[in-house]
């Protein structure tokens, strides 16, 4: 083996190595210093952001195993950047008291994590695969329970680590079906060999199975509510959308690459599921009253949108796909920073009527959670819509016209239980509002981000889908 290549893994080079570094600030600094650790992490993981963009060259390491392209490294920045959100939004909780000295473990485990969906992404060979999961998911079980002196945290976890456990055993064991079936773990060798057989079939159902469970599908999705309401919010926040971003990227590449000739079987799989997911979340998120298990149905509605990026297979729903956990991203995070703030200030978990008239008392919190919800509706002009008009075109334009209209009719759904939050912002009356907040710095500047990404990234889609229906015209 040549041992060079490993440092040719440069998006993963340089995360291990801003890793040992956070582990030795970590390691030795006292007093003082340590109040320097979260910005120092901040600056660090935004440093990882851009040190992964820095090369976006096509290679193929270890006989093909490994894999990077321009779109996979892009891909990995947004979920670098997507962990620097989270670590803006932790600075309140990891300054707690219960919390204050287990911050170098919480960034760790979330770069631990970041560590496996590196290599999830850039898996050719199913043994590499099944590390990168089980390292993006076994911190995770730990982060979700690090709030060990809350019992709703400590429940959270055990569900998280035993469904995860069940999920993976699964996955593995259709990755077994597939190696007796094909001889070979490489998914270019393995895609050759793929005949369809039912054993195939099975290992192909396993598998989906597997990693429909991180990204929340229907019907693998009921730890999500548990987990989302009793894990600490920043937590909640990583799993809605960066640990589901690298799980949708990486089925995708297994369809693909593996089962390229069973698409009409993995695209009915993908058309059941999908419409299970967007109409049973979006009827329970109806009934939600806690606004973290409103948030965990509505992220299962989320991942059912994406799966129509999926279901085309082709390059279109690929960029699409992207695009969407983009805009996803900066939209969930708004409104999980901006409960996390609520919560700290009535001290307990935040339910729809909590919400009743912080307009009058927190505007301009008021006006970002609203510009947050219109995008995840899919209100024009916000990033959401152009999102959601992606993803329904690269479906239409793989021919599922139906498929299209049910999630179209979906999204009315949507709008109404995302509604009736603004509604209870801005109409509802309370005559104890929660009082006015003076959030963090950290979450300012979150929120900022968050905020310019959903109107930034909603008049780019609109000049480009206005730039591309005048040469469509022409």
């Amino acid at each position: 083996m040549n041992y060079i290549q490993f440092f040719e893994m440069r998006p993963e080079a340089s995360l291990i190595g801003i890793y040992l570094v956070i582990f030795l600030y970590d390691l030795f600094t006292t007093g003082h210093n340590r109040h320097y650790f979260h910005p120092f992490v901040c600056l660090s993981t935004l440093l990882l952001t851009f040190l992964t963009l820095s090369d976006r060259s096509s290679m193929t390491l270890f006989g093909g195993m490994y894999e990077s392209n321009a779109m996979i490294v892009f891909m990995k920045a947004i979920l670098a950047f997507g962990s620097m959100l989270v670590i803006l939004q932790s600075h309140k909780w990891l300054r707690d008291k219960n919390t204050f000295y287990k911050q170098g473990e919480f960034y760790i485990l979330l770069l631990s994590t970041l560590v496996g969906m590196y290599f999830m992404l850039s898996a050719r060979h199913f043994l590499l695969l099944f590390v990168g999961v089980e390292l993006a998911s076994l911190p995770l079980a730990c982060l979700v329970a690090f709030d060990k002196y809350r019992h709703n945290s400590a429940e959270a976890g055990i569900k998280y680590i035993l469904t995860s456990m069940f999920s993976s055993a699964i996955m593995l064991y259709g990755i077994s079906f597939l190696y007796g079936t094909t001889g070979t773990l490489y998914f270019e060798d393995m895609g050759a060999l793929i005949t369809g057989s039912p054993i195939q079939i099975f290992a192909l159902v396993m598998f989906f199975a597997g990693l429909g469970f991180k990204i929340s599908l229907v019907p693998f999705h009921m730890w999500t509510a548990d987990s989302y309401q009793g894990a600490p919010t920043a937590v909640t926040a990583y799993m809605s959308v960066v640990s589901k971003g690298a799980a949708v990227f990486t089925l995708f590449i297994v369809l693909i690459k593996v089962f390229g000739s069973m698409v009409s079987e993995w695209q009915t799989i993908i058309y059941i599921v999908t419409i299970a997911s967007i109409t049973l979340a979006n009827l329970m998120a109806l009934k939600q009253r806690y606004l973290k298990r409103f948030m965990a149905f509505s992220s299962i509605s989320q991942a059912g949108y994406i799966m129509l990026a999926v279901i085309g297979g082709k390059s279109m729903g690929m960029t699409a796909m992207v695009f969407y956990i983009m805009v996803y991203m900066v939209a969930n995070m708004a409104v999980f920073a901006i409960i996390e703030t609520i919560e700290w200030k009535i001290k307990g978990a935040v339910r729809r009527e909590t919400c009743n008239g912080l307009y009058k008392t927190n505007p301009r919190l008021t006006l970002m959670m609203t510009l947050a919800l219109f995008s995840l509706a899919g209100i024009p002009p916000f990033a959401g819509f152009f999102s959601k008009f992606f993803v329904f075109m690269s479906a239409f334009d793989a021919g599922f016209w139906l498929l299209v209209f049910i999630a179209l009719v979906n999204t009315v759904i949507s709008l109404y239980y995302y509604l009736l939050i603004v509604k209870a912002m801005y109409m509802e009356p309370n005559d104890n509002p929660v009082p006015t907040i003076k959030s963090s710095r950290y979450i300012r500047v979150e929120l900022a981000i968050c905020v310019a990404g959903i109107i930034l990234m909603g008049i780019c889609s609109f000049i480009y889908t206005g730039i591309d229906s005048i040469s469509f015209g022409m």
